[in-house]
Formats: structure tokens, sequence, C-alpha cells
């Protein structure tokens, strides 16, 4: 369980900090922004104060009550909770404010399969009853630190840093042209080949892009790095489940097409020939409110609607 923080007043008595929930939402979509008048409202009526940001509001039917801020990486300090209405990519933005301030963040899904979010768009009721009861609990997910060195050596300092909750992937640039990669792990190589690209992925991120490239479904609790080459051409190009402390790193080879690295497929940089890109555990991780003590099997059958039917459990 959560608990609300305390100040001192003038004459040095101990006394409630206000709370403030941290609101954002996808307002491109009419569910979601009928979903924040619900969630603003149901605050409000509890007097707990509601920011957003400032772009949003103007999208967004909101009483005059509700702060108004400008989108800075430390904008969500102070308040106990970042609330996310939206899809995964909404959910995947939310995750940089959280990371920035250390804010817990909830997500509530408005599109497809949200694992990252915590409740569905019907379950906002009692979303709102959770949050004022500081019913949940809170935990920390796994991130990425990425470093990107344009001539192959690691001996300067790197030309770009990164960091991604779900994946960082390195993809060629040009559609007709595979792009040429050496794979590496702790300092050691793995193997060269030609490739779509290579994802570098969470064990939260596992469910997403890596699992679209053929890469195993880890469960959140397992600390390990994955590596899963995007349709590869080579004899082995399985994909790897390193230990979460190791390195791993994909080279560019020179003289051949240049690459592109995505940070949860939000932010990119070009990576020319030669390029090195290494990702290791994050310094840095995400903390996730949960509103269900429910295992991860049940969540992956669920999001995935996974047939079940004829299970029969196991003896008594």
């Amino acid at each position: 369980m959560t608990s609300g923080s305390t100040g001192e007043n003038p004459a040095g008595h101990s006394v409630l900090a206000p709370r403030t929930v941290f609101l954002l939402a996808h307002t491109g979509r009419a569910a979601a922004i009928r979903s924040a008048e619900l969630v603003v409202r149901g605050l409000l009526a509890h007097g707990i104060g509601v920011r957003v940001l400032a772009d949003e509001a103007e999208d967004l039917p909101l009483p005059e009550e509700v702060a108004r801020v400008e989108a800075k990486p430390d904008v969500v300090e102070g308040c106990e909770l970042l609330v996310v209405l939206g899809g995964d990519g909404t959910l995947l933005r939310g995750a940089e404010f959280a990371r920035a301030s250390g804010v817990p963040m909830l997500g509530v899904n408005l599109g497809r399969v949200g694992f990252l979010a915590e409740a569905e768009r019907d379950d906002l009721d009692q979303v709102v009853v959770r949050v004022v009861r500081r019913d949940y609990t809170v935990e920390e997910r796994m991130t990425l630190d990425v470093l990107v060195y344009n001539d192959g050596s690691t001996t300067g300092p790197p030309v770009y840093r990164d960091w991604a909750l779900n994946e960082a992937t390195v993809e060629k640039a040009a559609r007709e042209r595979m792009l040429e990669v050496v794979t590496e792990v702790d300092g050691r190589p793995v193997s060269r080949y030609g490739c779509d690209g290579i994802v570098c992925a969470t064990p939260t991120g596992s469910t997403a892009y890596a699992f679209s490239a053929g890469g195993p479904v880890v469960w959140p609790e397992v600390e390990a790095l994955l590596m899963v080459p995007i349709s590869a051409h080579a004899l082995f190009a399985k994909p790897l489940v390193t230990a979460p402390d190791s390195v791993l790193a994909v080279e560019v080879q020179p003289g051949g097409q240049h690459g592109v690295l995505w940070c949860d497929g939000r932010r990119t940089v070009i990576l020319p020939a030669g390029a090195r890109v290494e990702v290791r555990r994050g310094a840095v991780p995400v903390r996730l409110a949960r509103l269900h003590r429910a295992p991860f099997t049940d969540r992956l059958v669920a999001k995935f609607a996974l047939p079940v039917a004829g299970w029969r459990g196991a003896a008594r």
C-alpha cells in the first residue's frame, strides 16, 4: 500500500500534504476524452487535485480547478500517481514522465492489447475508488540504458544516449537492403548476419516487438535481457536470453547500409555504417501501480485471448 507525504506547518505540527494526481490522455481518441472527464470529476469530488498538460487541456472538457502545466521532464514531481488513459503508445509516453519523476504510473487501456495497463475502460469507476483509497501496490520494472558509438570504438564518449522500457531496436533504414550486423554479448562476438534488425528487450518488452519478432514471453519477475533477430538470413539466429547484468551490443558493419535505432518506438537516431550500439540494464527503473494480484499467466491468457478450454487444473 502507498501512503501520502506529510509536511510541517509554521507551528511545527505535522500536516498531510495535498494529494495530486497527474492525468495523461490520448486526446485524439473520443473514448480517452470521455474517460478523462470521468476520472477528473471523480478525483475532484474526493478532494484530490488533478494536473494535466496544457496542450492536452485544450482538447479536454476540464473544470477550472484542474492545474494546467507545460510539458517538462519534472512536470509530474509532487504527484502521488500518474494515471495514463490510452493505448500502448500513450502508456510508453507516460513511462517517460514516470521514469523522470519516480512517480508510479497507472495505465488504463483504451487500445488493443495494453500489457502495461492495469485496468480497462469499463473499470474506470473502480480505478477512481482504488486511487482515492490508495488501494494499490507499486512494483519496479527493469529498463534499458542505450549508448551509441559512431566509429565502432568505445574508447571515446558515446555520440548518443537513450533508454527504453520495452526495447531498443537496431533496424535497417532501406527496405530493399538487409542490414549487416555482428551481435555481441558480454564483450564476445556471437554471430554475423544480414537481417531486418535486432531487438534488445526487457522482460516487460518481451510481449511487444520482441514477441512479434519471434522472441519468448518472459515473466516480469524474471531479471533478464533479450536479444531477438528480425528476419535474419543465417543458420543460427535464435532469440537469446541473457543475464540481467549482461551487456548486449550490435555493430553495424562498415561499408554497408546505415541503420536506425528506435527506443520504445518513440525516439530514433540514424546509425551510420560502422556504428556500435550497446544495451545494458538501466540504472533507473519505471514504477508501475498495480491494482490486481492475479498471476502474469492470467494476464497473458486474457490479453492474447489464448484458448484454455478443457483445462482441468492440477490434482488436489
